[in-house]
């Protein structure tokens, strides 16, 4: 498997290294560029920077994903899929906005009817095929939560889905997130191997395999990404990666983990929450701007500094919970 893995890694990299030169080239060509929100002063001088750039490191996984797959790939494939559906749902969204001309897509009960529609129909399948049990963190110990766990899909995806839109505000930072994020998931995932049955074996490893894949994309992806970033992921990324991380959770019964090795998503989501529930209740604002790097933004941290520190994090994040659930959960 382990060698496998890397040729996927490696081979997905490859493919969305050298075509996001020519995704980059046809976004300007068609004008898909970002429209920049009129109170982010900083980012003014991004206006016109191309977005849509999530369909490099969805293709690169797709291409890579075609060498994953042995007996038993039903997880894998539906990781995929999903993430192509919530990236074709993000892609209306880039599209309306670059048609528009403005930086107002979808509505927002447009955008919450299509992720928990989708959302919905993986409950479903998670309920029926794949389990109803959930891993405590750290200690690696299965609790069934029975038809509950169709509530906690549906929460698992809308949530982290809007979590990686949010975080997608600096130039390199989504990316970046997600992939110490995924990395430290795939880790984890490998302690508990052993533990799993000859089927859901096979599973799990090709769905490690795919993880694999989005990782070498995301990768490349950061080349172009990375500040100053000459392509933003747009709707289109961000969307199609929550989707795939929501996959990997509740596919695996490790949605829990998601508040540990995902805890620069969790808060960004609060800080939004805090700011707009506050700010509705007593018109003042407890951030000087939501989410949470916007704020550090406005304090006058250097946009660079800001991603540095959200990786550092995660990164800590990965090898404290890797650490600690490699000698209690053993």
């Amino acid at each position: 498997m382990l060698i496998n893995a890397i040729f996927c890694f490696l081979f997905a990299f490859v493919v969305a290294f050298i075509i996001s030169p020519i995704v980059i080239f046809y976004c300007k060509k068609l004008k898909a560029g970002q429209n920049i929100l009129h109170y982010v002063e900083a980012h003014k001088s991004k206006q016109g920077t191309p977005t849509m750039g999530g369909l490099i490191f969805i293709i690169g996984t797709v291409f890579g994903s075609f060498f994953a797959f042995k007996e038993n790939y039903t997880f894998a494939i539906m990781a995929v899929v999903i993430m192509l559906a919530f990236g074709l749902l993000g892609f209306l969204d880039d599209y309306i906005k670059i048609k528009e001309k403005h930086n107002e897509g979808l509505k927002v009960y447009q955008k919450i009817v299509g992720q928990v529609g989708i959302s919905t129909i993986i409950a479903f399948f998670v309920y029926n095929y794949v389990g109803t049990s959930i891993y405590i963190p750290i200690l690696q110990i299965p609790v069934d939560i029975g038809v509950f766990i169709i509530p906690l899909v549906i929460l698992v995806f809308v949530s982290l889905v809007n979590s990686t839109n949010l975080i997608d505000g600096l130039d390199g930072l989504c990316t970046s997130v997600s992939f110490f994020y995924l990395l430290s998931f795939v880790m984890i995932l490998g302690l508990g191997l052993e533990n799993l049955n000859s089927v859901l074996l096979i599973e799990t490893q090709n769905l490690i395999t795919v993880c694999c894949c989005l990782l070498g994309a995301l990768l490349a992806f950061f080349v172009y990404n990375g500040y100053p970033a000459s392509v933003f992921m747009g709707d289109t990324g961000s969307l199609a990666i929550g989707g795939f991380l929501s996959c990997v959770a509740v596919f695996t019964g490790y949605e829990l983990y998601i508040l540990l090795l995902g805890l620069p998503f969790v808060i960004t989501s609060l800080s939004d929450i805090i700011q707009v529930a506050y700010y509705k209740k007593t018109k003042k604002r407890v951030f000087l701007m939501a989410p949470l790097h916007h704020h550090f933004e406005k304090k006058g941290v250097n946009e660079n500094k800001i991603v540095i520190i959200y990786i550092t994090i995660t990164i800590l994040l990965g090898v404290i919970t890797y650490s600690l659930t490699s000698y209690f959960g053993s």
